[in-house]
């Protein structure tokens, strides 16, 4: 691997002159990733849990190997603590609806942060509606932060949910959800972490977080699209009913009733994306070999530089907490006086790949008072080169309507 240039070690991006700042939504995939997807095609397309023939059992192991070897990524206990989703908003989903129906009941309250995207904000709108429980939000200060005053006021003996992003896809903090953890189970509630922001940047220990579910999507950590985790703690996950309901998560089927299997099959109904597993162990394979503090000194360096110049734009609005230490990877900024939208276009003139919008966090946007933002996110093939054509194709988009501004 080219330590010294990750970038050619992609090739969408070493065969192409994009600076591709958008990998919040996605992450570009390494060669390593999209040959063991060609490969699973090639050379061992068939059914995982299927078939006694060869085949079939060889695909089988590829896939239970993943699932061991994300156990093991996460430092989770058993790797049948590991259940594959299609993304983090269906592991998400499956928590609400396995868990949260079955535990909720009126008055409970259901703890969120103000910074959640909707995966794990509308799901739960959902179950406070059907159960009668309360949802309550965290709110971020001017550091956009959550204080230590909102976590010990809101996450109280009532609370039995507690969902928290780790780091959010729209401001890029970090939340402190060692704090949040702690305080939850001192209050016996259970805590959800969305982990598709971080997970590509820093080490998750589920473990030493105490996390009792944990989710992300394999696309945003170089994996291919349509496929993601949940992890769970053993013992919550033997005691719910299953989200999905059909081949391959039952015992026994009898006309009148059903039996189901044991963790993880339970949660698994149907075919499952079985190269996008296969494609997911190639992904933590890459990351494996770089290494998170070479992945995290890479993108600071980056992501440091962003701010710096970015900060020194007085026509620009940027969202960050000043705390570096508590950022990471995501920069949204605003124009002042130019919609997003507009910003976004010509930066896509000059072949710059940014996000605009509200970023599935509009409940965020109404908190700060506006809209949407422009939003650069960065991953490790990302360059100070990148960040000085982001600079010069903001500074173009300004130019070309301060004239009719007042």
């Amino acid at each position: 691997m080219n330590l010294e240039n990750v970038k050619s070690e992609f090739p969408l991006l070493s065969n192409s002159d994009i600076v591709y700042l958008d990998s919040g939504a996605t992450t570009q995939k390494p060669q390593m990733v999209i040959d063991a997807v060609a490969d699973f095609y090639k050379l061992n397309n068939a059914n995982p849990h299927r078939g006694a023939y060869t085949l079939s059992t060889t695909v089988t192991e590829l896939y239970e190997g993943t699932r061991e070897k994300i156990a093991q990524f996460l430092n989770a206990r058993y790797a049948k603590e590991i259940i594959f989703s299609k993304n983090a908003t269906e592991s998400l989903n499956l928590f609400a609806y396995s868990y949260g129906l079955e535990n909720l009941k009126q008055g409970d309250e259901i703890v969120l942060s103000i910074m959640e995207h909707h995966s794990n904000i509308v799901p739960w709108q959902m179950i406070a509606k059907k159960t009668g429980a309360i949802l309550k939000y965290m709110y971020i200060n001017e550091n956009f932060e959550i204080p230590d005053e909102e976590i010990e006021n809101k996450i109280t003996s009532k609370t039995k949910v507690v969902g928290i992003t780790h780091v959010s896809n729209a401001l890029g903090t970090i939340n402190n959800v060692e704090k949040i953890i702690e305080v939850a189970h001192k209050n016996k509630a259970v805590v959800i972490v969305d982990a598709s922001q971080s997970i590509s940047h820093m080490k998750v220990d589920v473990q030493k977080l105490d996390c009792d579910f944990l989710a992300f999507s394999g696309h945003k950590i170089y994996a291919p699209l349509g496929i993601g985790v949940l992890y769970g703690k053993k013992e919550l996950l033997e005691k719910m009913t299953p989200f999905l309901m059909g081949g391959d998560m039952i015992e026994y089927v009898y006309e009148n009733k059903t039996t189901f299997a044991e963790l993880p099959n339970k949660f698994e109904a149907g075919t499952q994306n079985a190269e996008g597993v296969i494609g997911l162990g190639a992904a933590i394979d890459f990351i494996n070999q770089i290494g998170y503090d070479k992945i995290a000194s890479i993108e600071k360096e980056v992501v440091d530089y962003a701010r710096e110049k970015l900060s020194t734009l007085d026509y620009l609005t940027l969202y960050a907490t000043p705390n570096k230490e508590h950022h990471q990877s995501v920069l949204s900024f605003n124009i002042n006086g130019i919609h997003p939208h507009d910003v976004a276009s010509i930066l896509d003139s000059e072949k710059i790949c940014v996000r605009s919008g509200n970023h599935c966090a509009q409940p965020l946007m109404r908190f700060l008072k506006i809209d949407s933002t422009c939003r650069a996110s960065f991953s490790i093939y990302n360059t100070r080169e990148d960040v000085d054509k982001l600079v010069v194709g903001i500074q173009k988009a300004y130019n070309m309507f301060k004239k009719y501004m007042k």
